[in-house]
């Protein structure tokens, strides 16, 4: 008998209860209406970022077991290492079979975590298994970006995981150094956009401890400090970018810190012609004249310039918005951010295959932010990873790549002041 004021449904009655949810449930998302939102609708971006990373859990794993490992860089990293392992502080003494060690500290410290647990190095399937989980991490860093800024439609999710066998290559049959930094920097990005400055400048500052390339992202950094941080909140974020540099270099800068400032911070350093991607249709000997470098440098100075009154304005417009959590407001940060790197990637002296990730994951935002149609957006990406896997380069893949570059920078240029409905969309999002 049931309790005094409690009575039992009739088994009808929860039938009917089921049924009512269960045609609520159909009329909400079993229909074409909704298929629709989950492919363009920005807000629902998550629901796709899910089911894609599970397929690439499942994709990297089979590219680990039927794809042949090549051996590039892995052995080098380990005998890098070991020379530390070994006791050799001496920047000047570390070398491998590729040259002598051009990282910084933080590369070591990470690469000798990797070379005990890989049985020193030698268990390759092993170290395939933990890049393909800084894979995944990446991607989900970067997912969180896009979902939190709600700029690209999900579709473009899929070309993201779907379209770059060369990326795919690059963190589980290459074992680079480079996605490493690139998954501590988009974590140091979220942070960013979610107002923890001093815990995104601790993880950028282990980015560029791991790979110089992340400095490429530091001009519009330091816009966002002063805008967001002012004079002091400035000082001190870049005291905690140096200060971490200093403490993990230091068993290397009381050793030798003329060895170790030159060796891992090396900006002089003169790359291979042949290994080239984006200058092929230059001649060897002015690939590698001085003059051809300074002259890249002076260019890329330019551009930031130019941009820097813009990207100002977008993070003043930033520090004002951020605290309200509006998700649109992330965008004023984001393209400063990307757009600085793009132009750094751009007007380098020298771009190897495995640097494709330096900005891979920022194409579909970067592109979204010009004003270039959906089908011409889609066309410079799919250039690009075209010259990105055209192996050796030509002169007219490095030529079509440098064409597409100019076009994001131009397009991103040419909108350079805030869109005209932000101020709507963000109060559309309150």
């Amino acid at each position: 008998m049931a309790p005094p004021g409690k009575r039992h449904r009739a088994p009808s009655t929860k039938i009917q209860v089921i049924k009512g949810r269960l045609l609520k449930f159909q009329t909400k998302y079993l229909t074409t209406d909704f298929a629709k939102r989950l492919v363009l609708d920005s807000s629902l971006l998550w629901v796709s970022a899910i089911l894609l990373l599970v397929g690439e859990l499942f994709v990297n794993v089979l590219v680990i077991q039927r794809v042949p490992y090549t051996e590039i860089d892995w052995i080098a990293y380990m005998q890098e290492v070991e020379g530390v392992v070994n006791g050799t502080w001496d920047y000047s003494k570390l070398k491998g079979d590729t040259g002598p060690l051009v990282y910084p500290a933080g590369f070591v410290y990470i690469f000798t975590i990797l070379y005990y647990i890989t049985t020193y190095g030698r268990n390759i399937r092993f170290a395939q298994y933990i890049f393909c989980g800084f894979y995944l991490v990446t991607v989900a860093l970067v997912f969180s970006i896009y979902s939190k800024s709600r700029k690209i439609p999900p579709y473009m999710l899929i070309f993201i995981c779907c379209t770059s066998y060369r990326v795919h290559s690059i963190y589980v049959l290459r074992l680079f150094n480079d996605p490493v930094a690139m998954m501590f920097l988009y974590l140091s990005v979220n942070l960013f956009m979610d107002g923890y400055w001093t815990l995104g400048s601790t993880f950028f500052s282990l980015a560029v401890s791991i790979k110089m390339n992340i400095l490429l992202f530091a001009p519009a950094l330091l816009l966002a400090y002063i805008a967001s941080q002012g004079f002091y909140g400035t000082i001190k974020q870049l005291s905690i970018c140096a200060g971490i540099q200093l403490l993990l270099g230091a068993p290397f800068l009381l050793t030798n810190p003329v060895a170790y400032m030159v060796g891992s911070f090396n900006l002089g350093r003169v790359f291979l012609f042949e290994w080239t991607v984006n200058w092929r249709f230059l001649s060897e000997e002015l690939f590698v004249h001085p003059g051809f470098h300074i002259s890249l440098l002076l260019l890329h100075v330019g551009l930031l310039a130019i941009f820097a009154k813009p990207w100002f304005r977008y993070m003043k417009s930033f520090a004002k918005l951020q605290p309200t959590g509006v998700g649109i407001v992330s965008q004023l940060i984001l393209l400063p951010l990307f757009t600085a790197n793009l132009i750094g990637v751009a007007f380098s002296r020298s771009l190897h295959y495995q640097f494709y990730v330096w900005y891979f994951h920022t194409l579909p935002y970067l592109l979204w932010s010009t004003p270039y149609s959906i089908w011409l957006r889609l066309c410079i990406l799919g250039l690009i990873e075209m010259s990105w896997n055209t192996f050796p380069s030509t002169t007219v893949s490095s030529a079509m790549l440098h064409v597409c570059h100019l076009l994001i920078i131009y397009g991103i240029f040419s909108k350079r002041n805030p869109p005209k409905d932000l101020d709507i969309n963000i109060n559309k999002d309150k």
